[in-house]
């Protein structure tokens, strides 16, 4: 058997937390003096510092040609894995062994000089990569074909859009050759349709070119569609290495309750949306108005969408639509919805409350993700922001309560994305 492209060996990251101890009173004379002495010694104040492990003792292998997944609560130590991967940092102690040339998409920004132009920084990556100018070259049409930045290919950097500067950037790491491709969570910034040509690229490379990919991501349609095996890291540990789906139901087993059903984008750093819309919160919630995640198949919900719109449309014929698609743990599509036609209209600068009313006695017994999107559509569609698996739900049934009421004696789950309680009739013929 070949050896694993990455062999991971009790790996350990610790950093050094440093806080100011306060100290007690003292005159405004003695502070200015203590200060001006820290000045020289290179301090300021008393300080104190904490080992906080980022990683701790973690050991797996990934094989040529796997899509691996890594997933995990925000702080578990996914991004310190990746930069660790990537030969950004360094561990504390342990090794990670690469066989293999690595491309890395870390965050908005990584390996671009911002003073260059696109096509600049496509040379220059390629070149970090140890690639030759003949192969960058052989390679540089489809980059930019793919990153759909032609118009602005000698155009600084660093007057590009976030979108822009990932289209280009996840167009760098997968064209280049590279034997592993490394992407954290910066996919999420792209349109859906930049995200979906993303996807449909990561799985190209590692089926039919026999590369290696490791993917962050916390949208878990995304790690469910394309992943064969995913890491649940918790607190710098690994506590699962298995199937998608079984680690994707430990991750939300481990998640409190409140995080499945309720999601503030205000507190992120990149703003979800463009110039016209952004995504505030999103949420579910039961008839009494209390945020909820696990669901009786009985219990009415509501799915709610809060938005900011910044401008007005130019033409005022255009529709804005807010859109859910929900969707199962095995990444089955079980339905989209947006509003009826007569409260789809152009909307005017301010923000807005959209929710959707999940009926009763309609899902299955089972975990279903939420997408959320909105757009505009008159001649053609156009995506504003759109997040995939952003929020979850599980639906159960109490058997006391249904086995000889609405589902006869049929508890738990069957067969079907849904088994809504229809309306029938029973007639004697004759």
């Amino acid at each position: 058997m070949t050896e694993p492209v990455i062999q991971v060996r009790d790996l350990s990251k610790c950093y050094q937390i440093r806080s100011t101890v306060p100290k007690p009173y003292h005159s405004l004379r003695e502070d200015l003096v203590d200060g001006f002495k820290g000045l020289l010694r290179g301090q300021w104040g008393q300080t104190a510092s904490e080992d906080f492990w980022a990683l701790k003792d973690i050991s797996f292998d990934v094989h040529q040609g796997e899509v691996v997944g890594i997933i995990g609560r925000n702080g578990a130590g996914k991004s310190t894995l990746l930069k660790i991967l990537s030969r950004i940092v360094r561990p504390t102690s342990g090794e990670a062994i690469i066989r293999g040339r690595v491309g890395s998409l870390l965050e908005v920004g990584t390996g671009f000089h911002p003073e260059l132009t696109g096509r600049e920084n496509i040379f220059m990556n390629g070149a970090i990569l140890g690639m030759k100018r003949a192969e960058i070259v052989r390679k540089f049409d489809e980059i930019v074909a793919f990153a759909e930045v032609e118009k602005f290919l000698d155009t600084p950097v660093k007057f590009y859009s976030s979108g822009m500067y990932v289209r280009l950037a996840f167009a760098v790491a997968a064209h280049l050759e590279p034997e592993i491709l490394i992407v954290d969570e910066v996919l999420a910034v792209g349109d859906a349709q930049f995200q979906k040509k993303c996807l449909g690229k990561m799985e190209n490379v590692s089926r039919k070119e026999g590369k290696t990919v490791l993917f962050v991501s916390h949208q878990m349609s995304m790690i469910s569609s394309l992943c064969q095996r995913v890491i649940l890291l918790e607190l710098g540990s690994i506590t699962i290495s298995g199937s998608p789906s079984d680690a994707i139901l430990s991750y939300y087993d481990s998640e409190s309750k409140s995080s499945l059903a309720y999601v503030d984008f205000t507190k992120r750093s990149q703003k979800v949306g463009d110039n016209y819309a952004q995504l505030l919160e999103c949420y579910i919630k039961n008839s009494k108005d209390e945020l909820v995640s696990d669901i009786d198949i009985e219990e009415e919900i509501k799915i709610g969408i809060r938005y900011k719109i910044l401008s007005n449309l130019e033409d005022s014929l255009f529709s804005t639509y807010p859109q859910i698609n929900i969707n199962t743990s095995r990444s089955e599509l079980a339905f989209i919805s947006m509003p009826p036609n007569y409260l789809l209209k152009s909307l005017g600068v301010g923000e807005y409350i959209a929710e959707c009313i999940l009926p009763s006695n309609f899902f299955n017994s089972e975990t279903y993700f939420v997408d959320v999107g909105l757009a505009t559509c008159q001649t053609k569609v156009i995506v504003h922001f759109y997040q995939s698996g952003v929020m979850s739900f599980h639906v159960s049934e109490i058997i006391e309560k249904t086995l000889y009421t609405t589902r006869n004696g049929f508890a738990n789950h069957i067969p079907g994305v849904v088994r809504p309680q229809l309306n029938w009739e029973i007639k004697e013929v004759g």
